[in-house]
């Protein structure tokens, strides 16, 4: 069988075929990717995106905070941003960051020049670019209250750029299209803050080890919130918490986790997830929405 490479434009990156994500994932399990892209720079990635063939299936991942990758892994090419896509500028209350730059690195340089109002990304375990595209958010706030504007590339290379109220901002959702990339982002900080910041990081920090499951193996809140009720009352209310299906269980530390406990694989938690869905209909009459995003073929 020919290799998908001799067919892919030549890169200064890394492009590289039948790489495991399952190392790379927050759930420890997962297929691998056809081939894997990690672009140099900025022009190394709009050179692909501009030469590549147009049918060409590629897909974008972050941290892999927040996905489920699928045992026989993802058909195409997947691109990860590298480390040009990590760097933060700060320049009076702006700050410029890149998409790779992770939401808890971007929340401690704010806190480092004393800005406020990013406390809140310490919570948050994923990447900028993906952060934006879901509308990531904790204890009450969301990217968006802090975003000023971001920029992108479409899968055809075109750079672009688009403000706040071009960004069609919803609970835990954008009008980002999967044709874009995120790849940087600009911030306003709260210079003069009326509270101590530090102070604030560290609540929020602790408040998230004590209430969620962070030493295990699980990528975050699995269902979003319904309209008005919380996912995890639903779960504990419709007799989840606990619930295991191979090596795959519903955390007892917050119901609306699940953690991989005993080299669950990605079959594994999604039937569960899915089986909970069942039981919070049956019981409540309310249809949970996966917030983990699934990836790839079954």
């Amino acid at each position: 069988m020919a290799s998908m490479l001799a067919n892919l434009p030549s890169v200064r990156g890394l492009l590289q075929e039948k790489v495991s994500l399952g190392r790379r994932c927050w759930f420890g399990s997962g297929g691998p990717a056809e081939v894997l892209f990690i672009p140099e720079d900025m022009d190394d990635l709009v050179g692909f995106l501009r030469n590549v063939r147009d049918d060409a299936k590629i897909t974008v991942l972050g941290a892999m905070s927040n996905v489920l990758i699928r045992s026989n892994g993802i058909r195409g090419v997947v691109i990860i941003l590298g480390d040009w896509f990590k760097k933060i500028f700060i320049e009076n209350d702006i700050l410029e960051v890149g998409a790779a730059v992770h939401c808890g690195e971007l929340s401690a340089a704010a806190m480092d020049r004393e800005l406020g109002g990013l406390e809140f990304l310490a919570g948050i375990p994923g990447t900028v670019g993906g952060a934006i595209k879901m509308n990531a958010g904790c204890h009450g706030l969301e990217i968006a209250n802090a975003l000023m504007e971001c920029e992108a590339v479409t899968l055809t290379g075109q750079v672009k750029w688009f403000k706040i109220s071009e960004m069609g901002f919803g609970y835990r959702t954008s009008k980002i299209s999967d044709e874009l990339i995120v790849t940087r982002a600009w911030f306003r900080g709260i210079p003069n803050a009326d509270y101590s910041i530090s102070k604030r990081v560290k609540e929020l920090s602790s408040k998230r080890s004590s209430d969620q499951p962070t030493n295990a193996k699980t990528c975050g809140s699995t269902f979003k919130n319904p309209e008005g009720k919380k996912a995890w009352e639903l779960i504990e209310a419709a007799g989840c918490r606990g619930m295991r299906f191979g090596g795959a269980a519903i955390s007892d530390k917050h119901c609306n986790f699940i953690v991989n406990e005993n080299n669950a694989t990605p079959e594994d938690i999604e039937t569960l997830g899915e089986k909970v869905i069942e039981k919070v209909l049956e019981n409540s009459g309310v249809r949970l929405e996966w917030e983990v995003i699934r990836l790839g073929d079954r």
